[in-house]
């Protein structure tokens, strides 16, 4: 029998990879010199080997408590990107900014055209662009929770600098400012939703045309509340020109709204995610599946990363089949182990808990 402080020294040897916490593997590298971040974030990138000219760059803000690995981990951008052929730029918030890890969404200072963690995003996108040929006219920007939040700050304060955007489990933009409003806002509490839509005419010059929307939201989310989503739309609906969707449907179980615009383009869209709380909708099966559950990074059996980049035509619409990897090709990732199986096998051993 194994003794349990054998099985605690064997927990205490795991590296945050094999925990799946860090993104053991995720294909990102550091980014230097990218502008003069007001914002003090640090950032990371993926650019396939031989992408051709001009392709797509997909920028992704993580959530809070994670890192810029551990999201790309879980949610799979970089698969995808290597997959289809596309850059991703993943900024990353610091301790010294938000012990947390959270993006300062509720913060004027960081949430204002030419200012903080808004204006080091901007440097890193236009420094990505620049740097590796990349379409600037093919920018999006997608984010959960507070990144969530924070990719409707960048939609608001640069509509000129992105296509389109994609809002997991965030807040509409301009709706708090310090904590406890938001504290507020994420209950679902105290908005102002007359004045949406003016927020984000407020944050730049620009006037037009918008960058296309999509939100996502579990409908038992006990983080943000729901409410969001459908006020994140509001926002975006009176800029667009749209009134009510012009297609509702059931895609894998979960409700999915369209709005188009007078030329037939979806410009916003929208998935509640049935029964799922507060994360990321992953699919770990199917052709779509990419990227791996954990904290956060919830298999609902849809994946929000593949049908988002759909959504932006950086993918096919229809998801080809998965190649097939062979053990030459691929080598075999070390095993995972399950901390809280293993301690349950040690106390079960030792007599301290029952069968």
């Amino acid at each position: 029998m194994r003794p349990i402080s054998d099985t605690i020294a064997r927990l205490r040897k795991l590296s945050p990879a094999a925990l799946g916490a860090d993104g053991g593997n995720s294909n990102l590298t550091p980014m230097e010199g990218r502008g003069s971040n007001p914002g003090a974030l640090r950032a990371l990138v993926h650019v396939p080997a031989h992408l051709p000219a001009h392709a797509p760059l997909v920028v992704v803000l993580h959530g809070c408590t994670q890192t810029a690995k551990g999201y790309d981990h879980g949610s799979g951008w970089s698969e995808l990107a290597e997959r289809f052929g596309f850059a991703v730029l993943f900024p990353e918030q610091q301790r010294a900014n938000n012990p947390n890890l959270c993006f300062n969404w509720f913060s004027p200072e960081d949430t204002r055209r030419g200012s903080g963690e808004v204006e080091s995003i901007r440097e890193m996108v236009v420094a990505t662009v620049e740097r590796h040929g990349l379409d600037p006219a093919r920018v999006f920007v997608t984010g959960l929770s507070a990144g969530g939040a924070m990719t409707s700050a960048m939609l608001a304060c640069h509509p000129e600098l992105f296509a389109g955007g994609a809002i997991i489990a965030g807040l509409p933009f301009g709706t708090a400012r310090g904590v406890p409003e938001a504290l507020e806002r994420m209950r679902g509490r105290g908005h102002d939703r007359a004045s949406l839509g003016e927020r984000v005419l407020a944050a730049s010059p620009h006037r037009g045309p918008w960058p296309v929307v999509s939100v996502w939201h579990g409908n038992s989310d006990p983080t943000v509340d729901a409410v969001n989503a459908a006020m994140i739309v509001d926002q975006w609906r009176g800029l667009h020109g749209v009134g009510e969707p012009d297609t509702t449907e059931r895609v894998a179980g979960h409700l999915h709204r369209t709005w188009r615009d007078a030329a037939g383009r979806a410009v916003i869209e929208e998935y509640v995610v049935a029964g799922m709380g507060h994360g990321t909708p992953l699919a770990t099966h199917g052709d779509e599946a990419c990227g791996s559950p954990g904290p956060h990074m919830l298999d609902a059996g849809i994946s929000s990363t593949y049908r988002i980049a759909a959504a932006w035509g950086i993918v096919p619409a229809v998801a080809p089949p998965r190649p097939v990897e062979t053990s030459a090709a691929a080598p075999a990732s070390p095993p995972r182990l399950d901390p809280a199986a293993t301690i349950s096998e040690a106390l079960r051993a030792a007599g301290l808990m029952r069968q």
